[in-house]
C-alpha cells in the first residue's frame, strides 16, 4: 500500500538554506521513493525553479530577516486532493495549511521547528517592544498549535516547550528530523583543506547561520585559549561582529562564508571538534550531521543540545556561559577524538532520515485513523 498523500505548507524553503528547508525536501524525496505523494507549498521566488510536487505561492522579501520571504495563505488547487495536511511553520503559508484542513475536514499535523517568539529579535532592538512582541507571539503560537491533531517536536526539550504552550488535549510527539546518512558520511577532507587553504593541526569549527541568538561569541572566547585553528562556515547578520571579536581576541579564525551543501560532509570530516554554543535549538541538526561524519560535538547544555549530545559517546557538554568549561570540553574531545569518532559512527543508523520517515508514516496513519478520515 502506498503512503498517504500529504500537503506540506512551509514559510521557508529553498533556495533559503536552513534545517527546515532541507528536512522538508528530504522527507518529500523519501516519501516519493516509497510511492507516496507529498506536495510542498512554499513562498515562491525568481531564484528557485520549482521541482515536481512543489507549488510556490506569491511572496515578498522580508527586510528584517535575511533570506525569509512573506508568502500568502493561498491553497494551490493541486494541494487540495490529499489525505492529511502538515504545516511546518506558523506564518502566512502555514495558515494556508490550517485553512485547507478546516475547509476539507482533514487531519492537521504541525511541526515545531522554531519557537515563534524568537523572531521578535529580528523586528526590533527596543526591549519593551520586543517583550510585547514575544508575548503576542506566544499567544499566537498557542492558538496555531492548538488547531493541530498532533505536534511534531524534534527533541524532548521542544516537546516540553510545546506542552507548556498548548493544552493537554493536543498530542506532542518527539520525532527527529533525521539525517541523510548516505550523504553525511566520512569523506576525504584533504581537497576541502586545500581549496580553502586551511592549515594542518587541530581544527575546531561550526557552520550555520551567524545569528546573534546562536551565541557564537562564547565559542570564540573559549577558542582564545586553544592551540587550534577555528573554522567557521555560513553567514548571517552577526558575521562582521564575529570577525571583529576574533581579531580582538587574537584567535586564528577562518570565516569561509556560505558553504554549498555538497561540501558539508568534507567540512565536518575535516574538523576535530564541532562546537555548538546555541542555547535555543529545537534539535541542532548540524550537530547530528557532524556526528554522522564521525566528528564529535561540544555542545552547550541547554535547549535540545542537552539531549542531542551524549557525554562520552558523541561529545561533551558545558554549562551555558562557562567559557572555561567550553574550552575544557573541547580539549577533552581533542584528547579522546578517535574513540568518540568511532562511537559516533556506531550510532549512524539511529540518526537516519529513513528511521525518521518510518516514524512519520506511523504518525500520519494514527492521526488519520483517530480522525476517521478515509
Amino acid at each position: 500500500m502506498a503512503p498517504v498523500s500529504v500537503a506540506a505548507f512551509t514559510d521557508t524553503y529553498l533556495p533559503t538554506v536552513n534545517g527546515v528547508s532541507y528536512t522538508i525536501q528530504t522527507w518529500r524525496d523519501r516519501w516519493r521513493d516509497r510511492g507516496g505523494t507529498m506536495r510542498v507549498v512554499y513562498p515562491g521566488c525568481d531564484e528557485y525553479e520549482p521541482e515536481l510536487e512543489e507549488y510556490p505561492v506569491r511572496s515578498l522579501p522580508f527586510p528584517m530577516y535575511e533570506g525569509f520571504r512573506l508568502g500568502t495563505p493561498r491553497i494551490p488547487a493541486a494541494a487540495e486532493n490529499v489525505e492529511i495536511v502538515h504545516a511546518h511553520t506558523p506564518f502566512a503559508v502555514g495558515l494556508g495549511g490550517v485553512r485547507l484542513a478546516r475547509r476539507k475536514d482533514l487531519p492537521l499535523v504541525t511541526s515545531y521547528h522554531t519557537p515563534t517568539a524568537e523572531y521578535a529579535d529580528y523586528l526590533t532592538s527596543l526591549p519593551r517592544v520586543e517583550h510585547s512582541i514575544e508575548r503576542l507571539a506566544k499567544r499566537y503560537e498557542r492558538w496555531f498549535l492548538s488547531h493541530s491533531d498532533a505536534v511534531i517536536c524534534p527533541s524532548e526539550d521542544a516537546r516540553d516547550r510545546v506542552r507548556d504552550t498548548v493544552d493537554s488535549d493536543t498530542p506532542a510527539v518527539v520525532l527527529s528530523n533525521g539525517v541523510d546518512v548516505d550523504f553525511f558520511a566520512p569523506t576525504d577532507p584533504e581537497p576541502f583543506r586545500e581549496r580553502y587553504d586551511l592549515p594542518d593541526g587541530p581544527l575546531v569549527g561550526y557552520t550555520g547561520r551567524h545569528g546573534y541568538e546562536k551565541n557564537l561569541p562564547e565559542f570564540l572566547r573559549a577558542a582564545a585559549g586553544l592551540d587550534a585553528t577555528v573554522v567557521i562556515g555560513g553567514d548571517g547578520p552577526a558575521r562582521e561582529d564575529l570577525e571583529s571579536l576574533a581579531a580582538d581576541l587574537d584567535v586564528d579564525a577562518r570565516f569561509l562564508g556560505f558553504l554549498p551543501r555538497e561540501e558539508l560532509p568534507a567540512f565536518y570530516s575535516l574538523l576535530d571538534v564541532f562546537v555548538f554554543s546555541s542555547p535555543v535549538e529545537t534539535q541542532g541538526l548540524v550537530a547530528l550531521e557532524a556526528n554522522a561524519c564521525g566528528t564529535p560535538v561540544v555542545g552547550v547544555d541547554a535547549g535540545a543540545l542537552s539531549d542531542t549530545v551524549e557525554d562520552g559517546v558523541t561529545g561533551y557538554h558545558y554549562a551555558h556561559g562557562d567559557i572555561a568549561g567550553c574550552r575544557a570540553a573541547v580539549e577533552r574531545v581533542l584528547d579522546e577524538r578517535d574513540s568518540l569518532s568511532r562511537s559516533c559512527l556506531d550510532r549512524r543508523e539511529d540518526l537516519s532520515v529513513e528511521h525518521a520517515v518510518d516514524q512519520l508514516a506511523g504518525l500520519y496513519g494514527r492521526v488519520i485513523d483517530e480522525n476517521g478520515t478515509e
